[in-house]
């Protein structure tokens, strides 16, 4: 743990890359390889640890509000990642009081310790602090015995071999989230990230685990300490990104966001569009991973973690928390009926003008623009060099590194309003 003089001395200055490292140290030999970081904390601009206390009422409500106006003009200080995160992903309400969130808190451990000791019941190893990498069972259910593990018995329940097929695909996972990270040279910490996904996979068994699902974990379990509070964070986290890993034989998850991706271009840039069109690139596969793990191999795990708050804050929607707790309830309703200016300030930018325009398709995430404005960046040398989609995809991949998450998500609000505005018209 970092204390909190060392804390307010990275803050006080212009926090370099090596001051960063504090909270995210890389392994020596891995330097050369990974992406610069871009993101500094910025008195003002970054929501700090000062001002997310002062943020709080004297029975604990949060200013909503005033939060997401900081985090959308220069991120969150790496001390407080994981708490804010948890407001942003709709883990709390943010009107609810220090109490009912830590009366929340152990439920909600409660119920992961739970589904813990089922999931160790057939497969012991799990919580053990390791993990596995080979097949413990056949595809016809019959046991496979591996080092460190026990046989288990044969298998004849569809859902509990399903389950454990994918346990040693999750491993393999895990020993490659993020290497550079002396995090992970921890192995208890890599079974923990193997632990928070095999779990998943069991209690969400309509999806199941589908590669990149490691990349959207791997932060909450850096940033929160608790095993549970990283899994409750990841499970909200995957309420919006879900669709994006259902896949079938006849489809892929964010096929649907392609599909909007597609129409976004062809409103606003349509010569792009038929260009990519030309190429065969109508579909906007090369963007697949892009909105798939939401651009973690396109910037350093730290601009990663800046980009997706900025995001999250960007898109936030005050009725977020009683969606997920209460699912029948439609987040989408309240695009379709006026709104107070008081709470429309309780949205984030993005958010709030789709309220404003009466906009409510869910495929239609702020992920979306960005890639437009990815594509936008490239607009010119797409036009002029890309004469196959290997062209596009080269052209892209110089992007690795070399993107400003804050210029991006700026670009992105500008596309989605002259989106809009184009849509209504037509």
């Amino acid at each position: 743990m970092v204390d909190w003089a060392t804390i307010a001395g990275i803050f006080a200055g212009n926090a370099g890359t090596e001051e960063l490292e504090t909270f995210y140290p890389i392994r020596p030999e891995c330097l050369a390889d990974i992406p610069k970081t871009r993101f500094r904390p910025r008195v003002g601009k970054t929501l700090s640890a000062r001002r997310w206390q002062a943020a709080f009422s004297e029975d604990g409500r949060l200013d909503i509000e005033k939060v997401l106006r900081r985090i959308q003009r220069g991120g969150v200080h790496p001390s407080i990642k994981g708490l804010v995160w948890e407001f942003l992903l709709g883990c709390f309400d943010p009107n609810s009081t220090s109490d009912e969130r830590n009366q929340l808190r152990e439920q909600r451990r409660e119920r992961y310790g739970m589904w813990k000791a089922e999931c160790q019941n057939i497969v012991p190893v799990i919580g053990s602090g390791k993990f596995i990498t080979e097949p413990i069972i056949t595809d016809d259910g019959q046991p496979i015995a591996t080092e460190g593990c026990d046989a288990p018995p044969d298998v004849s329940d569809k859902k509990v071999a399903q389950w454990m097929h994918s346990l040693h695909q999750i491993g393999l996972d895990v020993v490659r989230t993020d290497r550079a990270l002396v995090f992970y040279e921890d192995e208890a910490n890599q079974a923990k990230l193997w632990d928070i996904l095999a779990i998943y996979s069991w209690v969400d068994d309509d999806i199941g685990y589908v590669q990149g699902m490691n990349d959207i974990c791997s932060p909450m379990v850096i940033l929160l300490e608790d095993e549970a509070d990283a899994f409750w964070c990841f499970e909200r986290a995957m309420r919006r990104l879900r669709d994006n890993f259902r896949c079938s034989t006849t489809s892929i998850g964010v096929q649907s966001q392609l599909g909007t991706l597609s129409q976004v271009i062809k409103t606003v840039d349509p010569k792009l569009h038929q260009h990519l069109e030309d190429l065969d690139g109508g579909e906007y596969l090369f963007a697949f991973r892009m909105l798939m793990v939401l651009f973690r191999r396109e910037f350093s795990f730290v601009d990663a973690l800046y980009l997706w708050e900025v995001m999250w804050a960007m898109e936030y929607n005050p009725n977020i928390f009683s969606c997920y707790e209460q699912p029948d309830a439609a987040i989408d309703n309240d695009t379709a009926q006026p709104v107070d200016q008081k709470m429309l300030k309780q949205y984030g930018k993005f958010q709030r003008k789709n309220v404003q325009c009466g906009h409510a398709d869910k495929n239609s995430a702020l992920s979306v623009f960005l890639v437009a404005s990815v594509l936008e960046t490239k607009n010119k040398r797409i036009l002029k060099d890309a004469k196959g989609l290997d062209d596009v995809v080269n052209i892209l991949s110089e992007l690795t590194g070399n993107l400003d998450a804050k210029k991006a998500c700026k670009n992105a609000l500008k596309i989605q309003d002259k989106y809009l505005k184009k849509a209504k018209k037509s």
